[in-house]
């Protein structure tokens, strides 16, 4: 048998069996990513939707993509919201950040929610607060926005009486 015949059985042996070798090895990989929880993908059609917490207005909805916003650590939600939705001056004790997903999303600074000093936040764009940063948000249209921060989260209204958990009649 010459080394010529020898290399090409050689080589189409290697292309007949590297496809089956590649193809068991991502299943390997598969299955590896999901031993590690830490290893964390969402498709949108797969997120779980809610209503959002007792400290929101009603009306807005959150998936949860990552962690537990009432522990210590960093979470990451969607957040998505009715037109016309509105969230009184508020604090978090935390670094809060938000990306426009869809739709625009309305932000101000202040102790008083005045829709002539905020500013629109179209899609794609971010904003990012300092702890306790008095703050106020709004929607004229239906929007998502992502929000990710470093919990345990918690929101602080400037005036209590407009904290929805203070509200009997919900």
């Amino acid at each position: 048998m010459s080394i010529l015949f020898s290399s090409r059985l050689f080589f189409i042996g290697l292309f007949l069996f590297l496809p089956a070798v590649l193809i068991q090895a991502q299943e390997k990989m598969n299955d590896k990513m999901s031993e590690h929880p830490k290893h964390i993908m969402h498709m949108p059609s797969d997120l779980k939707w809610a209503d959002g917490p007792a400290s929101l207005p009603m009306g807005v909805k959150v998936a949860i993509l990552e962690g537990d916003m009432t522990k210590p650590g960093p979470f990451t939600v969607r957040v998505k919201f009715p037109a016309n939705y509105k969230i009184s001056p508020h604090w978090h004790p935390g670094v809060e950040h938000v990306t426009v997903l869809s739709g625009s999303f309305y932000m101000g600074l202040g102790d008083v929610l005045e829709e002539s000093k905020a500013t629109k936040i179209t899609l794609g764009g971010f904003a990012a607060m300092e702890k306790e940063t008095h703050h106020f948000a709004f929607t004229k249209e239906e929007a998502e926005i992502q929000l990710h921060g470093v919990g345990p989260w918690g929101i602080t209204y400037v005036n209590p009486a407009d904290d929805p958990r203070n509200k009997t009649n919900q």
